[in-house]
């Protein structure tokens, strides 16, 4: 179980690292696609608390993102975290998110089980950019 999650982490950091152009949109995509999967497993309640709770949790490493407010709205979900975004680097960009989806993930996986939240990640995120990850871990 341990090594499907740092395969999960690695795959997480493959991805983040992969856009440096327009860091703070590709950031935001990926989140919007593991929304559109998660929200279908735990409701829009639901992925709003396990966001909320790992925002807070990040802070401690990036204090300058932005906490979301409670009553966010589905279509307006991830403004704050692309305003947050939009004032750094992309090498920052890409760490702070890549922490953000990892201490989420981590979240949703205590909850759900690591074998679900594999399944929700490859059908929200690309499958190729997974195998990579994987043929790379296995090489290591």
């Amino acid at each position: 179980m341990e090594t499907s999650k740092v395969v999960r982490h690695q795959k997480i950091q493959s991805l983040t690292a992969k856009h440096t152009e327009k860091a703070a949109d590709s950031a935001i995509g990926l989140w919007e696609q593991a929304a559109t999967q998660i929200i279908s497993i735990v409701g829009e309640g639901g992925f709003d608390s396990l966001y909320a709770r790992s925002m807070f949790l990040s802070r401690s490493t990036c204090p300058w993102l932005v906490a979301t407010s409670e009553s966010q709205q589905s279509d307006h979900r991830f403004v704050n975290l692309k305003t947050s975004l939009e004032g750094q680097t992309p090498a920052r960009i890409c760490e702070a998110n890549s922490q953000l989806l990892i201490t989420f993930t981590d979240i949703l996986a205590s909850l759900i089980g690591e074998s679900l939240t594999a399944h929700i990640l490859d059908s929200a995120w690309d499958h190729d950019a997974q195998e990579t990850v994987g043929k790379e871990f296995k090489n290591e």
